[in-house]
């Protein structure tokens, strides 16, 4: 009878248990959620982070920030994040509320990161108003150090620090643009991320952007509203925004409450108010489009504020729990998470 002697390697082997596998994962974070240039109670300007990766790096690896209003570097250091470690910066719209931060973003960049690789910046191309003016998201990320050029401070600190860049932070964009269409279409990838955008209408060249990961899909909305200016109109909401939503778990819109309407006195003038999705129509579309996830976000009247800038609440302040309310009367049944900033959310949940 013969015997079969395994090599003792072999068999350790057979017998170890495979390692596990670190699975994806995705985090949807507010960076600011104020609306327009009111301020009020500190709350940042309009942006959104997302961030992918698997479990053991944090869902992290890939950083994608998603329009940036005022106080965004002060949300990321917050989330311990150097702005030298995102690897996108999108814009949906050239509105300062949702811009006007990322002056600093670049300029910490530039302070301490010159040597790294340039951010990309992903936004609509050069487009004509109806108005006779032109939208420049190109125009703007090019002279987005001039100030502090002609001030002198660029050459101060580079005199400093020869590693920093003699051109300011506008050396550190990487500028991709795109024309905006009424179907999707892919602006940036990396890896397993892919980043889809659609024309949507607010101003001229807004657009809204879709991330997919292996993780799952979150569509930010931006400001985006119904291609009718007003009334009558079957809904609020943009059809194109619908169209990018399909699928998706999560969807990140900004919102107006519809006691802000015209009819109701709060002094905010017609088109301000219709330019904007109102909550329960966003319920509506969220609900058609089997969406998980609606987070509210650039908050037109903030929670507990009795003023929109010069505009009051009628009936006074609101609550979460009325931001909850008009999304669900829309017929949404999945959870609604009212916007603050630094709410965050995690695909898949744990």
């Amino acid at each position: 009878m013969r015997r079969f002697l395994l090599p003792t390697a072999l068999l350790i082997a057979i017998w170890l248990p495979l390692p596990v596998l670190a699975a994806p994962c995705m985090l949807v974070t507010l960076t600011g959620t104020m609306s327009g240039p009111a301020l009020i109670n500190g709350v940042a300007g309009a942006g959104t982070l997302v961030r992918y990766g698997d479990d053991s790096a944090g869902c992290g690896t890939t950083k994608l920030q998603f329009d940036a209003g005022r106080g965004t570097v002060l949300r990321l250091s917050q989330l311990n994040i150097d702005p030298g470690r995102l690897d996108a910066v999108f814009f949906t719209h050239m509105h300062s509320d949702h811009t006007e931060g990322f002056v600093d973003l670049l300029l910490a960049r530039w302070n301490w990161s010159s040597s790294g690789a340039k951010v990309d910046v992903v936004c609509s191309s050069d487009v004509s108003s109806p108005l006779g003016f032109t939208m420049s998201c190109g125009k703007f990320v090019t002279h987005i150090g001039d100030a502090f050029v002609q001030s002198g401070e660029i050459a101060q600190r580079v005199s400093e620090d020869k590693r920093r860049l003699a051109g300011g932070p506008a050396e550190l964009a990487h500028l991709i643009t795109f024309e905006p269409r009424d179907e999707p279409q892919v602006v940036w990838t990396k890896g397993d991320v892919k980043v889809s955008a659609i024309r949507s209408t607010h101003v001229a060249g807004h657009a809204s952007f879709r991330v997919d990961t292996p993780a799952g899909s979150v569509v930010i909305g931006g400001d985006a509203s119904n291609d009718s200016p007003a009334p009558p109109r079957p809904t609020s909401t943009s059809a194109q925004v619908e169209r990018l939503a399909q699928g998706a778990e999560v969807i990140v819109h900004s919102t107006m409450h519809p006691v802000m309407g015209p009819e109701h006195d709060s002094g905010m003038p017609p088109p301000v108010y219709y330019r904007q999705s109102l909550t329960s129509d966003l319920g509506a579309m969220a609900k058609r489009t089997g969406a998980k996830y609606l987070m509210l976000t650039h908050l037109a009247p903030q929670v507990r504020a009795t003023h929109h800038g010069p505009y009051k609440v009628p009936g006074g302040a609101l609550t979460e729990a009325d931001y909850r309310a008009a999304a669900e009367a829309g017929g949404f049944t999945g959870t609604t998470i009212v916007g603050s900033d630094l709410a965050t959310l995690r695909l898949p949940a744990q």
